[in-house]
């Protein structure tokens, strides 16, 4: 018997290893993201639920893109070998390698978001009549789907930021269930935050991360056929 098989023997491959080693995995990947996060979410916690606020808030944002990333191919790259457990090498890989792509699509995906949401905040003040809170409104759900699944394809694949984006366009129409999908974990994720507080969210993050990463197969099944040899 060699030592692999001797291993997974005394480890065991049963449901209650599987899920041991699912557990691990997230609790790794949830640590490390509060980790590379701590530096945006302390601050984020002090700060008044204001308008006023709301450049700040992205500026904190920023580090978060990179994590959430390494979270993805994390998550992605994990096998399910019981004896080959190393999410936090995968997720350092995932950071090292994804840290550039990550922020060309999450910086200005956030910038829009920012000028989008003081927008709508300041409608009155702006001189918007009250119609426009309706396009307004979907076109910032829009730009936070399509950063979604930006985020999701950077993450994974190795392609020029234009067509990252051009692709993250492309599915969010030709993959309705995927969008259908972020848009409900979205509306969660705000949620959880206006109930409770940003830090509960956080400390949901993996699961939230593995959410997502799931609700995109059906887009990066299509894109590892139709876009990658």
């Amino acid at each position: 018997m060699n030592d692999t098989a001797q291993a997974r023997r005394q480890l065991g491959d049963g449901p209650l290893s599987r899920f041991a080693s699912r557990v691990y995995i997230l609790l790794v990947v949830e640590v490390l993201l509060l980790v590379t996060g701590l530096p945006t979410l302390l601050p984020l916690l002090l700060l008044d639920r204001d308008p006023s606020n709301l450049p700040l808030v992205a500026l904190l944002l920023t580090p978060v893109g990179p994590a959430v990333s390494a979270a993805l191919y994390a998550l992605r790259h994990q096998r399910p070998d019981l004896t080959d457990l190393r999410p936090a090498a995968l997720f350092w890989r995932g950071y090292r390698g994804n840290v550039g792509g990550a922020l060309r699509v999450w910086t200005p995906a956030l910038a829009w978001l920012t000028v989008l949401a003081l927008n709508l905040a300041y409608r009155d003040a702006v001189g918007l009549p009250a119609w426009w809170v309706v396009p307004l409104v979907l076109v910032t759900v829009g730009v936070a789907l399509c950063a979604a699944n930006a985020l999701v394809i950077t993450s994974l694949f190795q392609f020029r930021t234009r067509d990252v984006l051009r692709l993250a366009v492309h599915f969010l129409v030709r993959t309705p269930g995927v969008t259908v999908g972020n848009a409900l974990l979205l509306a969660a994720a705000a949620g959880i935050t206006a109930v409770f507080s940003e830090a509960v969210l956080a400390l949901l993050a993996s699961v939230v991360v593995l959410g997502v990463l799931r609700v995109a197969d059906p887009m990066t099944d299509l894109i590892r056929k139709e876009f990658t040899a």
